[in-house]
Order: C-alpha cells, then sequence, then structure tokens
C-alpha cells in the first residue's frame, strides 16, 4: 500500500523539556542515565515528497537532524508561545524560510517576530478547509488562555490526523466535532492525573477526551518531566506513524 502520510513526532515536551535543567526527580534522572529526552513539541508531515512542519520548536535544529535534513516545504503555527514557534530562525542561511499557515492573528504575531527572514504568510480562517500537498487540511480553536491557539485536523487519502498540543479540556464543541473520527489522535497531556495545570490539560484530561473522540490511536505529547516514561498513550520522540 503507498503511505499517503507519514507522521513524526519530532517533540513531545513541554517548554521546559524532559529533562529539566537542574532537576533530579525520577524522571529527570532516569533520562540522563538511559539518554532520552523530549524535546519541544512539534510534528513532521511527509505526503509525497513534500514536507509540512507544524510548530517550530526551538529545537527545532535538533530535531530536522534527527530527522534526516528533510527540506520544509511549508509549515502551520498553531499559536505564538516562545516553544511553539521560536525555532523559526534556524531556517536562516539553511533553506529558503519556508511559507507559513495559520490563524490571522497567530500569523501577524509569529510573523511579526521574525519580520527580518523572507517569508510568505498564509493566513487560514479556522474551520475553513484548505489544501496543500494533497491534503486537507483544517485548523479548529481550542482552549489555551492567554493565547489564540488552534488544533488541526488533517486529511489524506490514507487516513485522519488530529492534532491539539496545547489546550484545556473545554474544547468548543464545535471543535469536538472536527476531532472526530482521526485515526490518529495526538494530545496535550502537560501534568499527571490529579494535577491541575491552568492552561492544559493532564494525564486523565487526554485519557477522557480520547474516549470520547474514540481515535483509532492515540497519543499524548506537551509533556513535563512530571509524567512518567512509562504510562500508557505515551509519545516518544521520533516516533512515526504511517497512514
Amino acid at each position: 500500500m503507498d503511505i499517503t502520510m507519514e507522521i513524526t513526532l519530532l517533540g513531545t515536551g513541554d517548554a521546559i523539556g524532559t529533562p529539566k535543567i537542574g532537576c533530579s526527580c525520577d524522571v529527570c534522572t532516569t533520562a540522563w542515565k538511559e539518554g532520552r529526552e523530549r524535546l519541544r513539541t512539534s510534528l513532521l508531515i511527509r505526503s509525497g515528497s513534500h514536507h509540512l512542519i507544524i510548530d517550530t520548536s526551538p529545537d527545532l535544529r535538533r530535531q530536522l537532524l534527527h530527522a534526516g535534513s528533510p527540506h520544509i516545504d511549508a509549515g502551520i503555527w498553531t499559536h505564538g508561545h516562545y516553544d511553539h514557534f521560536m525555532g523559526f530562525g534556524d531556517f536562516y542561511r539553511v533553506q529558503k524560510p519556508p511559507a507559513m499557515y495559520g490563524a490571522p492573528e497567530v500569523l501577524e504575531y509569529c510573523g511579526d517576530i521574525f519580520s527580518f527572514l523572507p517569508f510568505s504568510c498564509h493566513p487560514v480562517d479556522p474551520f475553513s478547509p484548505f489544501t496543500l500537498f494533497d491534503l486537507s487540511i483544517t485548523l479548529f480553536p481550542v482552549s489555551h488562555p492567554g493565547a489564540p491557539t488552534y488544533g488541526i485536523r488533517v486529511e489524506s487519502e490514507g487516513g485522519v490526523l488530529v492534532y491539539s498540543s496545547d489546550t484545556r479540556r473545554d474544547i468548543p464543541q464545535e471543535s469536538i466535532a472536527c476531532m472526530k473520527g482521526a485515526d490518529v489522535l495526538i494530545l496535550d497531556s502537560m501534568a499527571p492525573s490529579g494535577i491541575t495545570i491552568p492552561k492544559h490539560m493532564n494525564y486523565s484530561d487526554a485519557v477522557d477526551l480520547a474516549a470520547e473522540l474514540k481515535p483509532k490511536l492515540f497519543r499524548c505529547v506537551h509533556m513535563s518531566h512530571m509524567i512518567p516514561w512509562d504510562l500508557p498513550h505515551t509519545g516518544s520522540d521520533m516516533e512515526i506513524f504511517t497512514l
């Protein structure tokens, strides 16, 4: 069967990453001893000969090297928080900076920060599908106070990816409807069950939402150093899915 969409988790960590600098908790100690790491969360999607990046994390250079140095043809910014867009400058003198897509207010903010780089911005309205590299892509708003933030639905001939790395559990119902029917579902899970992070889901929230959405495959990302390495459904850096 031809692969119509290949998805790579370039990073699965939160804004701090794991191991956390200066931390001696069990998770971070295991990371140091075993050479494990969670880079800041972002995705790479390959469709045919094209590569689409979802968010440009501060670890972008290392992530692209780990992925085999693909040429990035376009990208999408989900929101304007440091850990999701500040790596864009790593394209400087490496390749022509890719065209970036996103909600108008997200592009305006991120684009202003990188106004010194020559690249094109393509505003996209939520719930309005657009086509890129034979992929049908839809942005949908989620609940991440302090910054307009969007999840992404990506459809190919082979299946459906749904991704939302930064959100609380109280996602608008119209967006919940857009998240259903996923073959691969990737969700924010910043903290263990029982710990509340005001702008994010914890592990129980993510598992509960996945149970509602009923995907074929579910992975947690945007995980802090508080999340154990062996929890079910937790994603790993450079994990690959094919649809």
